[in-house]
């Protein structure tokens, strides 16, 4: 064969594949439409769809000489045209058959891949013997009443049609990726203009304070001229000549100052201009370039009916999936990315959330389960993924259980976790509500890696789950990857940049509000303890370049990283810029608490934190902040006693620290029935409670106190992250003394209060 026409044949086939890839999509996704569709008319239009798509694969197959896929289409033709006379019924048997036709034809097209595929004679036989036998077995009259599913119609991932190709043309996709890149790297060009326009200024106002200083000699010199005209009576020819020189100097010096100053002025205004007409060309070629790899997610949602339709059926289990919103667009790039962790979610929402359809009979539930995933824009640079069941939701006593059992924390503190918390733990590796393992879940494995793979694309995962109800998992993800915007602080001598996205808030820190809670620092901020960490200290830079800080006040930075939240000490922030993140290269493919570099507009390298390792280093790091700040101990028979209520662990840590430490004895309860009971049987000066409790709430706790008679007179102090004015006058009501909203929570607050108190 002449080397023309190999490399013919060759793109020929390439063609081929895409084009078969097509049509094999548009084949499953018609056969799921045919298990959900009762109306006549409409699983006639559906036949006739997936006839002409088996046709046209058929024709293709033949041009490039793929035996398999053409017999495979032929036999498939047989049954529809079939169909179509009406001489054979749409079964659940049937169904099945042609999905596994739709199986090995992709396969086939799969196998095409290789340099040097491999067809599966006896496979393709098989399946061609299974359609054709089917035509003249009598299950032919297999009636209506035999398919799977007779659900009502409901939105449909779009597939795809001739009109929806019109007027576009196929691209590979690694030149849309080459083009990305180079219009990424026009950042570069741009931040370097701006930096250059910002010296030029710089110089500028540089030289007109040298004008100023100058003006200042120049009138000096002429005094000193008028003097010495005056003052030699000798007439000093050499004083006069020097002085003349001088003189003359200056005035050439002014001439060319103001021809300086010009030229320099005239050249910064003519760097901004540019600057400003290339970062406008810039950002609108990065804009267009962004929208070019923006892929709707129809592209990957369109295998989830077929794959929902074989997880239900091997666990014997009824389930419909629905899905919303597969039109929005987004980064190919985050698209690949999401598509294990979603495969992940809904195989979780089949294995462990939908029941079978005799529990499900049991508790009064519909026989066949739902699963729906949603998508929506959200806030206008991110987009937010919901997939959600109505199963068993997920069983918080079983998650208790996972947690001891894996030795994660003892069974004494897995107690006293709150419903929050021990959500939060599902996503920890090894953490896992299956009573087995199995090869679709049970290893405590999954939730851990979504949770990795979405923070790695700069989102976050999380969920609300109802026993009974079902769970719904939300996934918020950025629409793109490309370049963001980043806060450039100072930390040991050495600039490091923050992305924008992870920033909560800036705040300044005063030593006094530091504490120390489980041998950890940390401080108390809009309602919720956070930990306190020198950035230096994470990172691990040398000690010996970390400065003192003598003030008695300290510049953090507040960052999230999913449901965590930490608070890192900095030396300076210097401003927010637009910045393009760089891999550091495959020798540095994974540099912990680094998630890249950016070249700054000076030419600097300034490598890029990874907030998410930054916040699991921050809990390695020993409390070095703050010295101690325990009170001059107070004799034991003079001190007074604390009940402390409060679910939350970590605020109650915090509580009984402040309190311990300022010569209080401190007893904690997790709710009102715990607290009550103490009180029945302990003796107390105080009780400090919150309010939104399970069990039994502060509100109620107090009341309580109030009512009986051992009890009625011990002061009570609310605090709370309830504000309303109607939840504190309830707190009055109930015979509360003091009520500390924990928003504006200041320890000097609830240390006076207890001194008035007692």
């Amino acid at each position: 064969m002449k080397e023309s026409e190999s490399e013919f044949l060759k793109k020929l086939l390439s063609t081929f594949k895409v084009e078969a890839a097509d049509h094999i999509k548009v084949l499953s996704s018609g056969l799921i439409e045919l298990e959900k569709i009762t109306d006549a008319q409409k699983q006639s239009e559906i036949v006739e769809k997936v006839f002409r798509e088996a046709h046209s694969l058929k024709g293709a197959s033949r041009a490039v000489n793929i035996s398999g896929i053409e017999r495979i289409c032929q036999s498939m033709e047989n049954i529809f045209s079939s169909i179509k006379k009406k001489s054979t019924g749409i079964s659940t048997e049937l169904l099945d058959l042609l999905h596994n036709a739709v199986d090995t034809l992709k396969n086939i097209l799969s196998g095409l891949e290789s340099e040097s595929p491999q067809s599966d004679k006896a496979g393709i036989d098989s399946i061609v013997y299974k359609l054709e036998s089917y035509l003249k077995d009598d299950k032919q009259t297999a009636s209506r009443k035999d398919i799977l599913t007779k659900s009502p119609e409901r939105k449909k991932v779009p597939v795809h049609s001739e009109a929806a190709a019109a007027g576009t043309v196929r691209v590979a996709v690694s030149k849309l990726d080459s083009l990305f890149l180079q219009a990424e790297e026009m950042v570069s060009t741009k931040l370097f203009l701006g930096q250059r326009a910002a010296d030029l200024v710089a110089i500028t106002s540089a030289a007109n304070t040298w004008k100023k200083e100058w003006s200042k000699i120049n009138s000096s010199l002429r005094s000193l001229q008028h003097t010495v005209e005056k003052d030699d009576q000798q007439n000093n020819p050499l004083v006069r000549s020097h002085l003349k020189k001088i003189l003359e100097f200056t005035e050439w010096n002014n001439i060319h100052l103001r021809s300086l100053e010009d030229k320099i002025s005239a050249a910064a205004r003519a760097a901004l201009h540019d600057q400003r007409a290339v970062s406008l060309m810039v950002d609108d070629l990065l804009g267009e370039a962004k929208r070019t790899l923006m892929f709707s997610f129809t592209s990957l949602l369109e295998i989830f009916p077929k794959f929902v339709r074989d997880l239900s059926r091997d666990q014997n289990k009824n389930v419909e999936l629905e899905i919303e919103g597969a039109e929005i667009e987004i980064d190919r790039r985050i698209l690949e990315e999401i598509k294990d962790p979603l495969i992940h979610l809904v195989r979780n929402c089949i294995d462990h959330g939908i029941e079978s359809p005799d529990k499900r009979k049991q508790k009064k539930k519909p026989p066949v389960g739902k699963v729906k995933i949603n998508v929506a824009q959200k806030n206008g640079d991110k987009v937010e993924i919901t997939i959600s069941d109505d199963g068993a939701g997920i069983d918080g006593e079983k998650i208790r259980s996972a947690v001891v059992k894996n030795k994660i924390l003892q069974a004494e503190e897995a107690k006293k976790l709150t419903v929050q918390e021990l959500h939060s733990l599902v996503f920890q590796t090894g953490i896992s509500t299956s009573p087995i393992i199995t090869d679709v879940s049970g290893r405590g494995l999954g939730l851990a890696i979504v949770r990795e793979k979405v923070e790695k694309l700069g989102g976050n995962v999380s969920f609300d789950t109802e026993l009974n109800t079902g769970t719904t998992f939300h996934i918020i993800l950025p629409l793109t990857l490309a370049t963001y915007r980043g806060l450039l602080v100072k930390v040991n001598e050495l600039n490091f940049i923050i992305p924008i996205t992870n920033i909560k808030q800036v705040v300044s820190v005063n030593k006094n509000e530091i504490r120390s809670v489980e041998n950890r620092e940390t401080i108390f901020l809009n309602g919720e303890v956070l930990s306190f960490v020198k950035m230096a200290d994470a990172l691990e830079l040398s000690i010996k370049q970390q400065k003192n800080n003598s003030s008695d006040t300290f510049l953090a930075v507040v960052l999230s990283a999913g449901s965590k939240q930490a608070a890192f000490l900095v030396d300076e922030i210097l401003h927010e810029q637009e910045v393009l993140v760089k891999g550091l290269g495959p020798q540095l493919s994974r540099v912990r608490n680094i998630a890249g570099a950016a070249v700054m507009g000076s030419g600097a390298v300034v490598p890029v934190l990874n907030i998410h390792d930054l916040i699991k280093s921050s809990l390695k790091v020993s409390p070095k902040v703050k010295g101690d700040t325990a009170a001059p101990k107070v004799k034991e028979e003079n001190k007074k006693s604390v009940l402390v209520v409060e679910d939350s662990i970590t605020a109650r840590s915090l509580l009984k620290n402040i309190l311990e430490s300022s010569g209080y004895v401190v007893s904690t309860a997790v709710d009102g029935v715990d607290a009550f009971t103490q009180l029945r049987t302990g003796t107390f000066d105080i009780v400090i409670s919150d309010v939104d409790m399970p069990r039994m709430n502060g509100f109620d706790l107090t009341a309580k106190i109030r009512a009986d008679k051992k009890t009625a007179e011990i002061p009570v102090i609310l605090v709370t992250a309830l504000e309303s004015r109607e939840d504190k006058e309830r707190g009055i009501d109930v015979g509360a003394n003091a009520y500390i909203v924990k928003s504006s929570f200041d320890q000097g607050n609830l240390l006076g209060a207890i001194k008035r108190l007692l």
